[in-house]
């Protein structure tokens, strides 16, 4: 089994690919942290490497989605879009590389986009996920949370459903939500936390992530984190309690662990509030059967599972949605980086 086609999300911090076969099949999946927002040159160390972890050897097709173009390394959205698509035709050395454009569908990389054009491709990764569930759920609820952000979208009648496209404009409708499994501050998350009886004012430092938060709690799959923590510290619970010690002003020694744990539990609860009363305002915007569930997506899947059980609607993981080789261990991994997994097979229906 050779794989022929490569999908690729290319974010701000992590580079996310997926090589498919003939069939569709889902071969393989990879993900490597990339500090996109140092600039360009990041691209020729990481993906090469990307490449490797997937084994992708011979003539290949590549489809890609991004979020990278807007890190402040580019001086603005559409000038990242070029600067990230010239990238990745250099790198993968071939012109069969499709760009996706959402409704617009996908331009050839050699084709210099119009301005238009860039803004479709901009931030469009939800898109491509979005329109692959569809394909194969005909009602639901897709929430795609990554170690950064949220998506959240409705799907009706085997169609997309969103009032926003562009980050701005999803931001407002709160279709996109900055808040993630990994890299989110708490400092993002709750501006107090309970301690001792009394609410305590929060350190607006960045201190400690949501990473610490389930790390501490037991809940974070091993391999979601790829950064350093905030203060290059272990990544222990006991890293992460003094982090989250640090917030509160006082020393991991000052209290038992378990302390440190209940004040954990504050934060994800914070999190998931706030993500669950956005998915009630996307379920206010038009009829959605209460049998209809909600699919996860993204290295967050473990906190949506408590999030369909609070909206009281059955969870489906989109790893049950996505044809893997039996016996392969890209079902899950392959869930992480769905975008990646979504626009190979949008560019492979096309081709076909």
């Amino acid at each position: 089994m050779a794989i022929e086609t490569v999908g690729w999300d290319i974010g701000g911090a992590h580079i996310k690919a997926a090589g498919l076969d003939r069939d569709g099949r889902v071969l393989v999946a990879a993900q490597e942290a990339c500090a996109l927002w140092r600039g360009i040159g990041e691209l020729d160390s990481v993906l090469p490497r990307v490449l490797t972890a997937l084994g992708a050897t011979g003539p290949v097709s590549h489809a890609i989605t991004m979020t990278g173009e807007l890190v402040d390394a580019f001086a603005s959205r559409r000038a990242g879009v070029r600067t990230i698509v010239a990238a990745l035709e250099r790198l993968l050395v071939t012109r069969a590389l499709m760009v996706y454009a959402g409704p617009r569908g996908f331009f050839l990389a050699h084709q210099p986009p119009e301005d238009e054009i860039c803004d479709a491709v901009a931030s469009a990764n939800w898109m491509a996920t979005a329109e692959f569930v569809a394909s194969q759920v005909a009602s639901a609820l897709l929430v795609d949370m990554g170690s950064t952000t949220t998506d959240i979208l409705s799907i009706r009648d085997g169609a997309v459903r969103y009032r926003g496209y562009s980050d701005f404009e999803r931001l407002r409708q709160e279709e996109l939500v900055y808040t993630g499994a990994v890299r989110t501050p708490l400092m993002a998350v709750a501006e107090r936390a309970p301690f001792d009886g009394d609410m305590v004012l929060l350190a607006a430092e960045h201190f400690a992530t949501m990473a610490d938060v389930y790390r501490l709690l037991g809940r974070l799959p091993e391999h979601a984190d790829q950064w350093p923590a905030a203060d290059g510290g272990a990544k222990t619970p006991e890293g992460s309690a003094r982090r989250i010690a640090r917030l509160l002003g006082r020393d991991l020694g000052d209290e038992a662990l378990d302390v440190w744990r209940q004040v954990a539990a504050y934060f994800g609860e914070r999190q998931l509030q706030k993500l669950h009363l956005a998915c009630l305002r996307q379920l206010s915007c038009g009829p959605l059967h209460g049998d209809a569930p909600l699919v996860g997506a993204g290295v967050g899947r473990f906190v949506l599972q408590r999030l369909a059980q609070r909206l009281d609607r059955p969870y489906v993981d989109i790893g049950d949605l996505i044809n893997s080789v039996p016996g392969s261990p890209a079902s899950p991994s392959a869930a992480d980086v769905a975008p990646a997994v979504a626009v190979a097979k949008l560019a492979m229906r096309l081709k076909s």
